[in-house]
Formats: structure tokens, sequence, C-alpha cells
């Protein structure tokens, strides 16, 4: 179970760098193909949409198939394949179907963890574990700034990316061979075990507009646009732009770690999560309010919403609470799916916002992006803060 497990956090970590790495590259895949910030936003944003899309599949087969099969095949597969396709992209077509082969190979890893949390482990210590995979296996984020951006200088981006697709193919038979599968939870007599099932739940309407709007201000920043934003504002180059990447990531790595105990230190779920979103939320306003900060201050704004924005695991725990046994994989994708398809659609639209926002002045754009984010992550808070509390 713990060698399954670690491998599952470096699954993770691949997942981690793929969703990230265009902000470092931006730079060259512009100058080297033609791709405009736009089509990056799109690229982006085709990562979380096709990834929130396979949720629901992931789920199913992790309550039929177990994680092993599910993770493995469709790691080794749709990874593999998009990592390849990048590579070799030589247009924005190519790099929209390599982003949308990678979300298809990274949807199941961090669930199949999740699921074998949820099935093999005491309730009250999941946002721990969960909060636990995240963080490390946001390592990811990290390679996928500074280092990334390092590799993409030495060794040219193409070459860096193909190797990861090397990477990628060896982790899924790793994890094929390593996996050992929870036992199976029959439904109770009578009970389809139905995704609309869940939906019928009460408490789970006051988790899921949140859940749409919390990870998307910290991943659309951190995955794509602090780059542009750099670039754009304050003239700098990929090892500037990899700097602030990497604390960014490195915050976001610390929020997990000190959102998780949270829950069974103060008793309770609730208002850990509503306190650290209007937090989020005021950082970004701050951004908004003075978007010609410094280099470093806007860095430290930046890097804070990443910390704030890392409460997805206690998110999903507080979710995961209301979910029967014998549907904790279709629960707990369906709820990643509300969280990573807020991520996609948010994505898309912020390429919309930021191209149609007044040019007259680079800081301009950005500040209509900050604000964007800012007044959705303030809206989800104000329905979450009539959800019912609950820990276990």
């Amino acid at each position: 179970m713990k060698l399954g497990l670690f491998f599952l956090v470096i699954g993770y970590l691949l997942s981690q760098f793929y969703r990230s790495f265009l902000a470092v590259l931006s730079g060259l895949l512009q100058s080297d193909i033609g791709v405009t910030a736009d089509d990056l936003a799109l690229s982006s944003g085709l990562w979380f949409l096709v990834f929130a899309a396979m949720q629901l599949p992931v789920g199913w087969a992790l309550d039929l198939f177990g994680p092993r099969r599910t993770t493995a095949v469709l790691l080794g597969v749709g990874g593999t394949a998009g990592a390849v396709v990048f590579a070799l992209a030589q247009n924005a077509l190519h790099l929209h179907l390599a982003m949308a082969l990678l979300g298809i190979g990274c949807a199941p890893v961090l669930m199949a963890s999740y699921y074998i949390f949820a099935r093999s482990f005491p309730p009250a210590i999941f946002a721990t574990l969960a909060g636990a995979v995240i963080g490390f296996g946001s390592l990811g984020n990290i390679l996928g700034a500074l280092p990334m951006a390092w590799a993409a200088e030495m060794f040219g981006w193409r070459p860096s990316i193909l190797a990861l697709a090397g990477v990628t193919a060896l982790v899924s038979v790793v994890l094929w061979n390593v996996i050992q599968d929870p036992p199976k939870v029959d439904a109770p007599k009578g009970e389809k075990g139905s995704v609309l099932g869940l939906l019928r739940i009460p408490a789970l309407w006051f988790l899921i507009p949140l859940l749409f709007v919390n990870y998307a201000p910290a991943a659309g920043l951190r995955g794509l646009w602090v780059g542009p934003y750099y670039t754009d504002v304050h003239a700098a180059g990929a090892t500037g732009i990899g700097q602030v990447s990497l604390l960014m990531a490195l915050a976001m790595i610390a929020g997990n770690f000190a959102y998780g105990p949270l829950d069974r230190l103060l008793g309770t779920r609730k208002w850990v999560i509503l306190a650290g979103n209007l937090a989020g939320a005021l950082c970004l306003g701050l951004l908004w309010g003075f978007p010609l900060a410094g280099f470093w201050q806007a860095a430290v704004l930046f890097a804070a919403v990443g910390f704030f924005g890392a409460s997805f695991p206690m998110m999903m725990a507080h979710g995961r609470s209301f979910i029967p046994a014998h549907m904790t994989g279709r629960g707990v994708t369906l709820l990643n799916l509300f969280s990573i398809g807020g991520v996609g659609v948010l994505q898309v639209i912020s390429g919309r916002v930021h191209a149609f926002a007044p040019q007259t002045s680079p800081e301009l754009a950005y500040q209509a992006l900050f604000a964007f984010f800012g007044l959705l992550l303030l809206i989800g808070c104000i329905i979450y803060a009539f959800s019912t509390d609950r820990t276990d």
C-alpha cells in the first residue's frame, strides 16, 4: 500500500507539472511556433476541461475496476501520447491536442489516492493525507518553474518534454505493478448509486459553487498568467518568471500542508475554508488595486494567492463526509469535476477577459484578470457561508 501511494504521488507530481509548465514556456512557444497568449490560455484551459470531463468515467472506473488499472492505463496512454505530441508541436492546434491528451492521462491520479484514503484509512485524517499528497506532488509545480526554464534554455523545450514523456510511460508501468486495490463495497440493496443521487444531497449544494472557483485563481495565475504579466509589466525574461513561479509553487505546497491538520486542531472545516478563501480574495484585490507594484511585491501577493488557494483537500474532506461509502469513487471525482472544471472554464474565459480589456497600458488587462478571479472567489465564499459544517 505504501509503495503504491508513493508512486501515485510521483504520478501526481507529473500531473502538477503538466498543468503548470506553460507559464514558463510561454515566451519560447510564442517565438518558436507563433502562438499567442490567448492560444496558450485555451491550451491550458483544455487540460482542465478534459481533465474535468474525465472525472465521471474515472469515478465509475475506480468503483468498478479499482485504482490500479484505472490509473496505469490512462496515465500510460494519455499522458505519454500527450507529452510526445507537445514535444513535436508545430502550431497552436498541436498544443491544444497535446494538452487535451495530457488532461486524460492525469485525470485519475489524485482521485485514485483519495479513493484509497477514503476506503483504507480513518476518516478523521482524510484532509491531512489529502493535503500531504498535493503538497508532495506539488513538487511538479516546482519542476514546472525554474527547473523547466533552465532545461528549456540548456537543452531546448522539445527534448526536455520528450524526456518527460519517457518518464511518464515508466511511471505508468510501475503503477500497474505496485498499486493494491482496496476491497470493494457493495451498494445497499435497492440502491443504484447514481451520480444524480449524489447531486440530491443538499449539503453539497453550498460547497459546489466555491469548489468551482476555489482553485481557479491560483491555478490560472501560476499555470499561465504569471508569465505574460511579468513579461508585459516588468519586462522579465524566462529566469525571472521562473523565480516568481517557483515562489508561488512553494507557497502552494506550504498551503496544502498548512490546511491539512487544521480541521482537527480547530474542530471545524467550514470556517478554516472560508477564512482562507476570503484571504485569497483580499490578495487578488490588492493585485487589482496595485498592478504596478514592484517585482517582488507583486511576487509576494501571487505567492499569497497560491498559499490561501490551497484549501482544495480540506474542501474534499468536507464534501466526502456527506458521501456514502459505496459511492466513494464517484463522489470524490464528482467534487473534483466541479473544481477542475471550474479551472478549465474560467481559464478559457480569462483569455477573453485579457483580450477585451483596455489595451492602452499593459497593466490594465491584468487588472481585469485580478478583478475577474477575485470577484468570483468572493461570490463563492458568500454562498459557502451557508453550508453545513461537518468533521469526522
